[in-house]
């Protein structure tokens, strides 16, 4: 009996190597894999506004930053206010920049400022609480949204008591009231 499970234990072995050897020797089966390429990151879309030379709608490629905008929108204007922005900032699609001007400096402004007609000087300072929308974004630091506010608080509480007062407004920070706050006034 013993030899009788001896040679159907070789028979066994001996199949089971040749499946082996059989998988192995045959070709592969299927289609083979192939790798697509990953899709290309698609461009940001992006708007620039205020002191560039071709306001507009730009395309950039992706990791763009506001001076690769600038760059495209043909540069600054000599008026542009580009130390109250951060160029080295990132743009993400869909974000609109606005490249604002510089505010003629109050002491240089009395001394330029021409007469009227009437022998009155105009006052160099932009009047928080009779200033127009476009007035206000004249302003380093203050854009349409910043403005508007200015304008819809004054309305809401009135005239501004004092320059500081600004700072009541939502959105016009320490910061922003360091860079306005030698360009405007309460009342001659």
């Amino acid at each position: 009996m013993k030899s009788y499970w001896t040679a159907a234990f070789g028979v066994v072995c001996g199949l089971l190597a040749a499946g082996v050897l059989w998988l192995l020797c045959s070709p592969p089966r299927g289609a083979p894999v192939s790798l697509v390429p990953p899709p290309a990151p698609s461009p940001l879309v992006v708007q620039v506004s205020g002191a560039v030379a071709e306001p507009g709608v730009y395309q950039l490629p992706p990791g763009s930053r506001v001076n690769d905008l600038i760059q495209a929108a043909g540069g600054t204007l000599p008026s542009a206010n580009t130390l109250a922005m951060n160029l080295a900032a990132a743009l993400e699609d869909g974000q609109a920049v606005r490249v604002p001007t510089i505010a003629p400096s109050p002491t240089r402004a009395l001394f330029t400022a021409t007469p009227q007609p009437t022998q009155t000087a105009t006052s160099p300072f932009i009047n928080l609480n009779t200033a127009d929308q476009a007035a206000l974004e004249s302003l380093p630091g203050i854009g349409p949204v910043l403005a508007q506010r200015i304008i819809a608080y004054r309305q809401k509480h009135g005239d501004f008591a004092a320059i500081e007062d600004v700072k009541k407004v939502y959105g016009v920070s320490a910061q922003t009231f360091k860079m306005i706050e030698d360009y405007i006034s309460v009342g001659e």
